[in-house]
């Protein structure tokens, strides 16, 4: 019996610490701000040669 109980409370922790961590990193993720998509190097003709 007493393995049982350890067996349910190794997995409850388990469980928590895994959820925790999804949690985190989702809120991590929201957490950083959206990168603007400019280009670096615009060109307003075609570059010459081509």
């Amino acid at each position: 019996m007493r393995r049982l109980i350890t067996a349910a409370a190794t997995a409850l922790v388990a469980s928590a610490l895994a959820f925790g961590a999804a949690f985190g990193i989702v809120a991590l993720l929201d957490a950083t701000p959206e990168q603007p998509n400019t280009p670096l190097i615009s060109y307003d003709t075609a570059p010459a040669g081509s």
